[in-house]
């Protein structure tokens, strides 16, 4: 069993790019930055542990986690965004 609060994000990318999945606090700050590579097609999944990047335990709140996937071998070549709300509950 899970001692800390967990949150696990799957996704999945018909083609190649560079992805980036962050979590945000409501004020905008970058308070984590879970994925930041390049990733071939397939299916993932990132657990996020509610940390934030220098390590610090998150307050419970509001967040936003923001997956972003660019490069040519998206099919249209442009980015795909996508930002949903979260609630970080301890």
């Amino acid at each position: 069993q899970r001692s800390r609060t967990f949150s696990d994000f799957g996704f999945r990318m018909a083609d190649g790019g560079f992805v980036s999945l962050k979590v945000y606090d409501v004020l905008g700050n970058e308070v984590a930055t879970l994925v930041n590579e390049y990733k071939s097609a397939g299916e993932y999944e990132v657990t996020f542990d509610s940390h934030s990047g220098e390590g610090q335990n998150l307050s419970s709140g509001v967040y936003f986690y923001q997956l972003k996937i660019t490069g040519p071998e998206t099919s249209s070549g442009q980015a795909m965004i996508q930002t949903k709300k979260m609630l970080l509950i301890k």
